[in-house]
């Protein structure tokens, strides 16, 4: 998976060093036109298969339905004709992330699913093809400072002169239930990874009867402050020290691993270490500043993923000896301007600014700060991102119970949604089960038997899922040296 939700936005803000046709159809009677014939054939990049495209008009605010905008929707049907009616409804992560970003999940993780099933990919208003908020980035964006990418992206986000309170996760739900009714579906099934987790929980709780069960992977709790994760991303850190402390070929490379780590925080603390190299991408010269900022929001963008994490102690004690290049490398690879990337950065702020940073008090803040120094820099910015939006509070409702059968899916090793998450989410859900991969990060489905599961709960949801297998995934190598990952 992506790193989709908490602490990365788009490549403009990897560089800002933060870690984030109208066509109604009738309902599926005889002689209907079925779901899965719904809209026009087409190509889209991540499929080589033609998929089945529509636009469905939704209300741009749903409390004065004046204004419109088109919600762009991918099915990909089932591929037996006797196809079971309840589809499974794809949410993506971010908040920014839409669904025709992730559509090579198609065969990489809902290929069983699709056996009996259609799946259905929605881009949530605000990204992909419904009107995505976003601005260009530029190459010469890899060297600006802080600041001045702090005010590049301030005013990315006024240009786009939009009505920011319009773009809110209970309104995205609200254009699901819509998008279900067009095509033409009566019960669905959702899968929800990161914030699309978020969204599904939003969704169950406002259209409960048409929801026949949910998967979330990478549960997010409905009372979690997006930009505020020093402390699971410490949780993380610390977790792959002592993993790389017990590992012999690890522990003999770095045997100061953690207090290496510390140095570098300090002395980036006290100011910007000034890096010159060849660009790792174009092989040009090149020359930044390396904040303490980046070198933070870095370290904690590389624990989404084990296998990505397994070369950060290399990566570490590479820079505090002074070679930066294979940590400039890992980081520009989260601003690659060669392609436009997935996330709007403009969704990503409607949503964090109204239902989460509004919500995230001094005395919050400074506590996530003393835990861990890995979310200050996410925080500091969408301060500043938030005063530009200038989007109104949306207030935190107590969360109701959800009754349909939940398959929620945690990575022990995740530094943003781990399993304490999925925990609390679970108090408000009345038949939940609760899968934790001992050695998996941010995203469960696409690992070892996860699709085959899925398949196995989406057929008998209200059966007890025997999950043994993703037990038996192993622990990745850590990279001891330039030639990578020691076997």
């Amino acid at each position: 998976m992506q790193r989709p939700f908490l602490g990365v936005l788009v490549k403009l803000s990897a560089c800002l060093a933060i870690v984030l046709f109208p066509l109604l159809l009738s309902s599926h009677a005889a002689g209907a036109t079925p779901p899965s014939q719904a809209g026009r054939t087409c190509h889209l990049p991540g499929s080589e298969e033609p998929l089945r495209c529509l636009k469905v008009t939704v209300p741009l605010d749903y409390a004065a339905p004046a204004s419109t905008i088109d919600i762009h929707v991918t099915v990909a049907p089932a591929f037996r004709e006797s196809a079971r009616p309840d589809p499974l409804f794809i949410l993506a992560g971010g908040p920014g992330q839409a669904g025709s970003d992730v559509l090579g999940f198609l065969d990489q993780v809902f290929r069983r699913v699709r056996a009996t099933r259609d799946i259905v990919f929605i881009d949530q208003r605000g990204t992909g093809l419904s009107g995505k908020l976003d601005c260009a980035s530029k190459p010469e964006y890899e060297t600006m400072s802080d600041t001045q990418l702090q005010a590049i992206a301030a005013g990315c986000i006024a240009s786009l002169g939009k009505n920011f309170s319009a773009y809110t996760t209970a309104n995205a739900a609200r254009d699901i239930d819509m998008v279900r009714r067009a095509i033409g579906y009566g019960k669905i099934n959702l899968w929800g990874g990161s914030y699309g987790t978020r969204l599904g929980q939003a969704y169950a709780r406002a259209f409960p009867a048409q929801v026949r069960s949910l998967i979330l992977d990478g549960v997010a709790a409905p009372d979690q402050i997006i930009p505020a994760g020093g402390v699971d991303g410490k949780a993380a850190l610390d977790g792959l020290f002592r993993a790389c402390a017990k590992d012999q070929a690890c522990n003999k490379a770095f045997p100061a691993l953690r207090s290496e780590f510390d140095a570098l925080v300090a002395r980036l603390g006290a100011g910007p270490v000034e890096v010159s190299l060849a660009n790792p991408r174009t092989t040009l010269p090149l020359r930044e500043s390396m904040t303490r900022a980046r070198f933070l929001s870095t370290v904690h963008n590389v624990l989404y993923s084990p296998q990505d994490s397994r070369r950060l102690p290399y990566m570490i004690h590479s820079a505090h000896q002074g070679r930066w290049e294979p940590f400039v490398a890992r980081r520009n690879a989260s601003g690659d301007f060669a392609t436009e990337g997935p996330m709007a950065m403009g969704l990503y702020v409607a949503v964090v600014c109204a239902e989460d940073y509004s919500r995230l008090t001094p005395q919050m803040a400074a506590a996530d700060a003393s835990a861990s120094l890995l979310a200050v820099g996410t925080i500091k910015q969408m301060e500043t991102m938030c005063k530009a939006a200038q989007v109104p509070a949306v207030p935190l409702s107590a969360p109701t119970r959800i009754d349909a059968p939940v398959l929620m899916l945690s990575g022990a090793l995740d530094p943003v949604t781990p399993p304490r998450r999925a925990e609390a989410a679970g108090q408000h859900i009345a038949r939940a089960q609760h899968v934790v991969v001992t050695h998996a990060g941010h995203g469960i489905s696409q690992l070892g038997c996860g699709p085959r599961l899925l398949r196995t709960f989406l057929d008998n949801p209200a059966q007890k899922l025997d999950a043994k297998c993703l037990s038996e995934i192993p622990a990745p190598t850590f990279q001891v040296g330039s030639a990578g990952p020691h076997p």
